[in-house]
């Protein structure tokens, strides 16, 4: 059984956008789902100025080894803690998200302009931080799961297809229909997947 579940939300911060999906989970799980402050409608923090920030929240949460489940740019931060604490990261589930690669050269729309139209009170700095992690992603050894739908423009098939290519220990799992916020529309096709790459024993 996994140890501690963390759940990270996308740039719109909100804590209960995994909560369909962790409802179909096994109920015995410890999870816990985190929420970005200043981003989308969430209130803000003033300790919380970017991503780095967002990191250290994730970090104060691990508890032996953990699972992260990551939607989008939350995908970044996950990255980003499983390059600084390998140890503490037990299995990765990345949905959806850049994880920090140039997603523009692999036909992604840019999501920034809609996203300060749609959330004028969020904190600037999610629209300015784009961390390149390329180069360090091939040194993340966390069995990791990639979860893609196949009609997503923020992110399309060909990020996870990259993030894929740059993993040594990843799978590519492609749900036909899905859209950026598959995790919520298609939970009952999300939530299996993610339980059996959690449930699996290590090889």
């Amino acid at each position: 059984m996994p140890g501690r579940v963390v759940f990270l939300p996308g740039a719109l911060g909100a804590a209960e956008f995994w909560q369909p999906v962790g409802a179909l989970l096994p109920e015995a799980w410890d999870k816990v789902y985190l929420r970005w402050p200043g981003l989308g409608a969430e209130d803000p923090d003033p300790a919380v100025r970017g991503l780095d920030d967002l990191v250290g929240l994730v970090e104060a949460e691990l508890d032996g080894p953990c699972d992260l489940v990551a939607q989008s740019m939350g995908g970044v931060v996950a990255a980003r803690v499983a390059l600084r604490r390998p140890q503490a990261i037990r299995r990765l589930v990345l949905v959806a998200t850049s994880a920090g690669i140039d997603v523009a050269a692999l036909g992604a729309e840019n999501w920034r302009a809609g996203y300060r139209r749609g959330n004028p009170r969020a904190a600037a700095w999610i629209i300015r931080e784009r961390p390149d992690l390329t180069a360090e992603l091939p040194s993340i050894t966390a069995p990791t799961l990639l979860i893609w739908g196949d009609s997503d423009p923020i992110s399309p098939v060909a990020v996870g297809e990259a993030l894929a290519s740059l993993l040594p220990d990843s799978r590519l799992v492609v749900i036909a229909g899905g859209t950026h916020a598959l995790a919520v529309e298609r939970a009952p096709e999300v939530a299996p997947a993610i339980a059996e790459h959690l449930s699996r024993d290590p090889d």
